[in-house]
């Protein structure tokens, strides 16, 4: 065998090797999910603890590989993960009761809005899959949340095959398969490996069936199109990225900051026309929206601990204030070309994050294709340490916890994980630099 084809080789068998084990450990999963109760939180962290060891891990041994990259192996395992997550169904979530009834909804009425689920308890004209379907629903009270993008792909699972999570499954699983083909033209292929392979992203996409790589797709897709100048397109999507989720709208002004005017209309005139509709029929999802801005907490880094000193009205302000202030400078540098490539989505969502009053563990589905592209342990690190907020009332034999409460240590643990990583992301920076300039980083 030729020596110059010894490290391609090496490089192939290390990931066909970790593929191996992290299937394994999904398929563990999947079996488990399909048990009475589903899986444990200990069979759940060793799954993923797992998964996540092997993926980094590997990331890092050949994250300064000169051999070609397998690229290949890489994408079949990151398929294999995901069907993985087929074969098993929802873990720790019940928000997919939620997809299929509004699906029901649109293809049945014409809107998923304005009707909240409790309103349908006592119909005698909803099938009997659909009722089922509403005994699951969490919130029934609040109509729902979900933008008319997002609406519109739950609808094609509707038209598929009604109430099955299955369906929705599979076409969440193109999506994210989309998402990782428009990474590879916008980070190199050993970065792309942190998300194809990131545990969080099956979890919570193949698993969970969370429709959030819908809006993130579409971002991607933006991002894309601007590099290219193809402002109009660009515009489109990221109009439409909004009308998935309004989480879109943090990154969709610094991806359209070098445009004209015109193409900032065509986003706005994009967005309007998808909601125009719904709205002229009488509902939204906006309404449910601001409740849930409101009035909800859950996970937060900051926000919680702020509200207990100054008032939860107050801690929003604030932080809100220094997140747009924040924001701000950095959109005047970027705008007037400070900044080469795309914007820093791993920045603008990582602050959006961390004054939240909520922060899921799908939220970080909208921040870690963009860390892919700017890697970062705080990011990566965060991808890990984010599913404790998994360790709740509801999944733990802790009867003097509320459904949603979580133990003290959680937060400390969670959050202090992400500062160490982004500590020591400081230091590594700081070693690499040759200036005498003070070490700063993100």
């Amino acid at each position: 065998m030729p020596a110059s084809s010894r490290p391609r080789l090496s490089a192939g068998l290390w990931l066909h090797l970790g593929g191996a084990v992290c299937t394994l450990a999904y398929l563990w999963l999947a079996w488990s999910a399909r048990q009475p109760g589903g899986p444990s939180l200990g069979t759940f962290a060793a799954c993923l603890g797992s998964a996540a060891i092997v993926s980094f891990g590997l990331h890092w041994r050949l994250r300064e590989s000169r051999a070609p990259f397998p690229l290949g192996a890489m994408v079949v395992w990151a398929v294999a993960f995901r069907l993985c997550g087929l074969l098993g169904g929802p873990i720790y979530e019940d928000d997919y009761f939620r997809y299929m009834w509004d699906g029901f909804r649109f293809a049945t009425t014409g809107s998923p809005y304005g009707l909240a689920p409790e309103d349908a308890f006592a119909d005698p004209s909803v099938p009997e899959e659909f009722r089922q379907v509403l005994d699951g629903i969490n919130n029934p009270d609040l109509p729902t949340i979900y933008g008319p993008v997002t609406q519109a792909v739950f609808l094609i699972a509707y038209w598929l095959k009604p109430a099955s999570i299955a369906v929705l499954q599979f076409l969440l699983i193109g999506v994210d398969l989309a998402i990782l083909a428009m990474l590879l033209r916008l980070a190199r292929p050993r970065n792309a490996l942190l998300y194809a392979w990131c545990p969080l992203v099956v979890k919570e996409v193949a698993f969970t069936a969370h429709p959030d790589g819908v809006g993130v797709a579409l971002l991607l897709a933006g991002v894309l199109l601007a590099r290219n100048r193809r402002w109009f397109a660009a515009a489109v999507a990221l109009g439409l990225a909004s009308a998935a989720k309004v989480f879109a709208l943090a990154l969709a002004p610094f991806v359209l900051a070098r445009a004209k005017p015109a193409h900032w209309a065509a986003a706005a005139a994009t967005l309007a026309g998808c909601y125009a509709p719904f709205a002229l029929a009488g509902g939204t999802d906006l309404e449910s929206l601001w409740v849930f801005a409101r009035e909800w907490e859950f996970n937060s880094a900051i926000f919680g601990p702020l509200a207990g000193l100054v008032g939860s009205a107050a801690a929003r302000a604030l932080l809100g204030t220094v997140l747009c202030a924040a924001a701000l400078r950095y959109y005047l540098g970027y705008a007037r070309g400070g900044a080469k490539g795309p914007p820093r989505g791993d920045l603008l969502f990582g602050g959006l994050l961390l004054v939240s009053p909520v922060i899921n563990a799908w939220y970080l589905l909208w921040l870690l294709p963009f860390a892919a592209i700017f890697p970062s342990a705080w990011a990566w690190t965060a991808s890990v340490a984010v599913l404790l907020s998994y360790a709740t009332g509801l999944n733990l034999p802790d009867a003097s916890l509320q459904p949603y409460g979580q133990p003290a240590w959680v937060r400390a643990v969670e959050y202090g994980a992400i500062l160490v990583a982004a500590g020591f992301g400081a230091w590594r920076r700081c070693l690499r630099t040759r200036s005498d300039s003070p070490c700063t980083g993100t």
